[in-house]
């Protein structure tokens, strides 16, 4: 009850993370009968081109053997393995085209249905496998129920074509029992030929409708709830709370380099307790003046406070103090544009300094 409230919860289509997710874990989308299909394909195509050609070379052997059967002379065990080695032997090197072939075309239909990929948690030992409770729910389940009916319906589609296709075959085979024994192994050739194309075409339908299947479970399984999305969202946006804090605490650390800064500053430009900016200029050092520290309200007060400790100039331009505070960043040159209004002031504190040297 609980899975099937879950499932119907899922009403979103998965999205590319986890699709991606699904496939490094071999979680893929595979129908069996594809496999089979490129299989049987194969070895029809196999018996097609190159059928006679080995009934022709294995009756050949056959009747060499039996025309030399007098003369083999088998006295223990030895000579019985070495005879039915000769023979495996002989038939192993008949087959091996058509093993190559069958093994070429179950790794093409293995790599058009998903790309190759080694997932050595789908391979690993696990306990959970040798249970037979979930042993007898994973074959008695609803998926095994379901795999139950595919190949019940795949026995009877298949069932029913060959039942077709042989409908004829005793009349075919009773003629051709009256025939040469090479002409009846045409005759035997091409009805397997025939039946082996028939079941090709069946399985053909049946692929198809399994390959389509598959697709379309797997991907209902990985659909998601509105919750997996969010949360998803979340893991690859971040936590608003936790950004915003993580915001906030690197705006608390450069205002605090700002405020360690404005020791350091020569003048202070206000507005004149809602901005202010701290300008630093050394002539040894800097080429233009550098705006060391700005801020609005309770900062620029903060700004004037420290100001205030360490002597450092304060001067009220109203319209001044809101240019620099738009048009420059913190730890930035001032434009040329400010040079001569900002110099002005340089030289005002040049000058204080100097009458009150010279006083001293």
């Amino acid at each position: 009850m609980a899975d099937e409230e879950d499932k119907e919860s899922k009403t979103e289509e998965p999205t590319e993370k986890k699709i991606k997710d699904a496939v490094e874990k071999g979680q893929t989308a595979t129908s069996r009968e594809v496999p089979l299909l490129v299989s049987i394909a194969a070895f029809t195509t196999y018996l097609i081109f190159s059928g006679q050609g080995l009934v022709s070379e294995t009756t050949h052997f056959l009747a060499r053997f039996f025309e030399q059967a007098g003369t083999i002379d088998v006295k223990n065990s030895l000579d019985a393995g070495d005879l039915f080695g000769t023979i495996a032997g002989q038939f192993l090197l008949l087959l091996a085209p058509l093993c190559l072939l069958l093994m070429a075309g179950g790794l093409v239909s293995a790599f058009a249905q998903n790309e190759p990929r080694m997932v050595l948690n789908r391979i690993a030992p696990k306990a959970s496998k040798l249970s037979l409770i979930k042993g007898w729910g994973r074959v008695f389940g609803k998926q095994g129920m379901v795999e139950f009916a595919k190949s019940f319906a795949k026995l009877m589609f298949c069932g029913s074509v060959v039942f077709v296709t042989l409908y004829s075959s005793p009349q075919i085979l009773l003629g051709g029992m009256f025939q040469e024994s090479g002409d009846f192994g045409d005759v035997v050739t091409n009805l397997m030929e025939k039946l082996l194309i028939s079941v090709c075409i069946a399985m053909t339908l049946i692929a198809a409708a399994d390959y389509m299947w598959s697709r379309y479970s797997w991907r209902e399984n990985l659909r998601m709830s509105r919750k997996e999305l969010k949360d998803e969202h979340k893991q690859a946006e971040g936590d608003p709370i936790l950004k915003a804090r993580m915001r906030s605490i690197a705006r608390d650390r450069s205002r605090q380099r700002m405020m360690d800064a404005v020791p350091t500053s020569t003048l202070i430009i206000a507005n004149p307790t809602h901005i202010s900016v701290a300008l630093r200029f050394d002539a040894d050092k800097d080429d233009a003046p550098v705006v060391v520290a700005k801020g609005q309200d309770l900062i620029a007060l903060k700004i004037r406070e420290i100001a205030a400790e360490h002597d450092i100039p304060i001067f009220v331009k109203v319209d001044l103090a809101r240019a620099l505070n738009k048009a420059v960043q913190v730890d930035q040159i001032i434009p040329p544009e400010f040079y001569a209004a900002v110099a002005e002031l340089i030289n005002t504190i040049y000058k204080r300094t100097s009458t009150a040297t010279a006083t001293g």
